[in-house]
């Protein structure tokens, strides 16, 4: 996919194809929706426009600067830039900028909206707990994400939660000081808040879900590309359950800090113990199904367990 050697994935090309085209009419519906409710139609397009230009092409520096990254030059990284290298060349696919973020929390990420934006970013938390092997396995999880353009889709996805969270928001304050039991006609500017509130909240609901379920399932793609690019899904699978067992020892301040990225990061910073209603809306399938599918591809492959 996107001329790499990474596995191609239909189920994943599907669900983004999927997700993007639903995403789209919730897109047309929400806008139209906000002017029946009584927004200027100039108004709506102009925040919608605007948030969605600021978050394609900011969402790379947003998500770098939140964490603390910075890119760093083979010469100030040479063992992590030689990993890259390898797995760029196996994968036979443009080489990303390659970012550290100074924290202890035991993680990686990718984000930029295109090839040439694209950024692989490793914690120093995770440099230190991982060997070589896992390192790599981990880092050829986060390139597959940019060779399948899975980044660029859950950057454009999530733009519309980002819209309507903001509305409701917006809405609620605005319909609380601005004197809801004045006035009973339908220009009553506290009933049209409430009614952007209502829309808005309906919009994030259902676009927080779709993204969740395209979330969960990339995550899943991304750990079988790595483990037949690299031939070693064991690593992977060490690396997942190393990094998953240190998280408890990270301080909760560090963790809460680092949550909000969850659906970019190799393994949420905080995540749900067995099946439950919370399972339902994470971002990454439970640790378990990844094991599973890793020993799986490691049968299918004869390297054992």
């Amino acid at each position: 996919m996107a001329g790499s050697k990474f596995i191609p994935d239909r189920g994943l090309t599907t669900r983004m194809v999927l997700t993007m085209s639903l995403l789209g009419i919730l897109y047309v519906a929400f806008i139209i929706a906000l002017v029946l409710v009584g927004l200027n139609i100039w108004l709506v397009v102009a925040i919608v426009v605007g948030f969605g230009l600021f978050q394609y092409f900011s969402s790379d520096k947003i998500a770098m600067f939140s964490m603390g990254a910075r890119e760093v030059s083979p010469e100030q990284a040479p063992e992590l830039h030689a990993v890259v290298d390898r797995l760029c060349a196996m994968a036979d696919m443009p080489k990303p900028k390659v970012a550290i973020a100074r924290t202890d929390v035991p993680n990686a990420f990718a984000t930029g909206h295109n090839s040439k934006t694209a950024v692989v970013c490793v914690t120093t938390g995770i440099m230190r707990r991982l060997e070589t092997a896992e390192l790599e396995a981990v880092l050829a999880h986060e390139l597959s994400h940019v060779a399948h353009r899975d980044v660029m889709v859950m950057t454009i996805a999530g733009f519309l939660g980002i819209v309507a969270g903001f509305l409701t928001q917006m809405g609620l304050r605005f319909a609380l000081f601005s004197g809801g039991g004045r006035g009973r006609g339908q220009n009553n500017p506290a009933i049209v808040a409430l009614a952007v509130v209502a829309v808005s909240a309906i919009v994030w609901a259902l676009s927080f879900l779709l993204t969740r379920v395209l979330s969960r399932y990339r995550e899943l793609s991304a750990d079988r590309a790595a483990a037949y690019l690299t031939g070693r899904p064991s690593a992977l699978g060490s690396a997942l359950t190393r990094i998953t067992g240190d998280m408890a020892r990270i301080p909760t301040d560090d963790l809460r800090k680092a949550e909000p990225f969850n659906a970019f990061f190799f393994t949420p910073a905080a995540a749900p113990k067995g099946f439950s209603l919370s399972t339902l809306f994470a971002t990454h399938p439970p640790i378990e199904q990844r094991l599973s599918q890793l020993a799986d591809i490691s049968r299918q492959l004869g390297t054992g367990a």
